[in-house]
């Protein structure tokens, strides 16, 4: 499987931001609709991990994005969102070895010269 290193790394990011944000509203006010410019902002992101996350990876077969016309609650949300970046990192812990003590992406079965951190645990 090859990965595009760049496109993942910001999709990871991305989700990881709004993970973040949401997450602090969602202790707030975790039944609170979360309003329509967040959707939109957030729906072209998942589209892209949906790109990257197939088969296996992809967290639930049946979703792809938030329907804006039934607004999620900001714990709907981040639930979602922490499954969407589990998955990736564990797309990325199986596309990731160690060599010489630094972790290193690995292309077709081949280090590239793009180093990572080591794996996340994952928590199912």
């Amino acid at each position: 499987m090859s990965i595009n290193v760049s496109a993942f790394e910001k999709v990871q990011a991305q989700l990881q931001g709004l993970f973040d944000e949401v997450g602090t509203l969602s202790k707030k006010k975790p039944d609170d609709a979360i309003n329509k410019f967040k959707l939109k902002i957030i729906n072209p992101i998942l589209a892209e991990a949906n790109k990257l996350l197939t088969g296996d990876h992809k967290p639930f077969s049946d979703f792809e994005q938030f329907d804006e016309d039934s607004l999620p609650t900001n714990s709907d949300t981040v639930l979602i969102l922490s499954q969407y970046l589990n998955c990736l990192e564990k797309l990325r812990a199986d596309n990731i070895k160690v060599y010489g003590g630094h972790w290193y992406w690995v292309e077709n079965g081949n280090r590239t010269d793009i180093r990572t951190a080591p794996p996340k645990k994952i928590t199912w």
